[in-house]
């Protein structure tokens, strides 16, 4: 029999995470699975069991390839003629992280429960954040998948 978590059985733990040099969709992927609480095994998909994620220095993430400037994100305004296209590029430009947030969003199942889960991601262009109080367990990328180091 399979046993299912109740709310009085969930723990949320905080994690941190440097994002220097990273790739968008693997460190997405790592984010979505613990803001999911996938990495748990007690794990319950109808229930927010996922912990929180703090994502440092999100200004200086990468792209595989030419991604960076040829990929577009499109979005509708709802008026006719009203779409509206923006690379990477740009949208780092403007707001650093939100290209790691449509990615982990996009990751997501759709609904109230991956809203609720998104706000559990918190970003910060810079090394320092306020939730140092928290005492979040770091997560190291470079160690999950060799690939993401930045090799000179």
């Amino acid at each position: 029999m399979t046993k299912f978590l109740k709310k009085d059985d969930l723990d949320s733990k905080w994690f941190e995470i440097d994002a220097t040099g990273a790739v968008v969709g693997r460190l997405a992927t790592v984010i979505s699975k613990v803001l999911r609480g996938k990495n748990k095994a007690t794990f319950t998909p109808h229930m927010d069991s996922g912990d929180f994620v703090v994502v440092k220095n999100v200004d200086q993430l990468r792209f595989t390839g030419n991604k960076y400037s040829d990929k577009k994100y499109y979005r509708h305004t709802g008026y006719p003629g009203g779409i509206k296209e923006t690379t990477p590029e740009i949208l780092q430009s403007k707001k650093p992280g939100e290209v790691l947030k449509m990615a982990v969003k996009r990751m997501l199942p759709g609904g109230p429960l991956a809203k609720k889960q998104l706000t559990k991601l918190k970003l910060y262009s810079g090394s320092e954040h306020p939730h140092a109080s928290q005492n979040p367990e770091v997560i190291e990328i470079a160690k999950l998948n060799p690939k993401n180091v930045v090799r000179n």
